[in-house]
């Protein structure tokens, strides 16, 4: 095999084992689920980087003229951070969040900027400052529990996966999250179940189902894995992902030190 195809091969699978933080970007923007639509609705339908940079070009403008309009900071923002300017966008929405305090939307949305900052701790702060107990945001307890994993804290970070889940039982974003929460915490069999629930979602993200193809991978089921891959990638890819998988596993299996009284079998239960 070329070193060119191992490049790739490697890259799949690193995009693969890093959709938990993609999947944090994702859920919903940290939109207080107020009656008026979230700002950042108008730009639904951006996509390219092309798309986003007209829109920074737009917000920015208006943000500019005014750097204490709460809508233009978060929708400014986000076309920062859709660009890749993160410390950018994390500066646009510090600034705002002192002129608006208590502004939930603006809190969350800098929450969640400080979290792709690294700064976890500071993040959950202000996330725990974006929604009150009496008037909870399913959007909010999801990013505060990607934080929490991204802490090591995966047992609390399931429970506020739990939470929002009781105010939207069927959330693709949110069941994705909680299956890569337990596969955190080795628990494939309970990641599996959960992954399976985001899947047969009404509006699956198509990454959710590499989620699965992962999880199940991991299990050793390869074949599976592989099927289960196909649905959203061409079948070259797939079976590539599932042989880097396979070939992964082998390799972590190797670097186990082997006691001498040790018996054949106690290796393979390490996975």
């Amino acid at each position: 095999m070329s070193a060119c195809s191992n490049h790739l091969r490697d890259r799949r699978l690193a995009t693969s084992l890093a959709l938990v933080i993609v999947l944090a970007s994702a859920v919903g923007g940290c939109n207080t689920t107020q009656s008026e639509p979230p700002p950042a609705a108008a730009m639904a339908s951006a996509n390219t980087d092309t798309d986003w940079r007209l829109q920074a070009n737009t917000w920015g403008e208006r943000y500019r003229a005014n750097p204490n309009d709460a809508t233009a900071a978060i929708n400014y923002a986000q076309a920062l951070r859709k660009l890749g300017q993160r410390s950018q966008a994390l500066a646009v929405l510090e600034q705002a969040s002192i002129a608006h305090p208590k502004n939930m939307e603006l809190l969350g949305a800098f929450g969640r900027a400080l979290a792709d900052a690294g700064s976890y701790q500071q993040a959950l702060d202000v996330l725990n400052r974006a929604h009150t107990p009496d008037r909870p945001d399913w959007r909010v307890l999801s990013v505060q529990g990607v934080v929490l994993d991204q802490m090591g804290r995966h047992d609390d970070a399931q429970r506020y996966y739990e939470s929002a889940l009781r105010f939207v039982p069927n959330e693709s974003s949110v069941l994705s999250n909680l299956g890569l929460s337990y596969a955190l915490s080795k628990k494939l069999p309970e990641a599996e179940e959960t992954l399976r629930r985001a899947v047969a979602s009404p509006r699956p993200d198509p990454r959710v189902r590499q989620n699965l193809a992962l999880v199940v991978g991991l299990q050793g089921r390869f074949a599976e894995a592989e099927s289960i891959a196909r649905a959203d990638l061409p079948p070259e890819e797939a079976a590539g992902n599932v042989a880097y998988l396979k070939q992964m596993i082998a390799q972590q299996r190797k670097a186990v030190p082997e006691k001498p009284a040790a018996r054949p079998q106690s290796k393979a239960n390490q996975g």
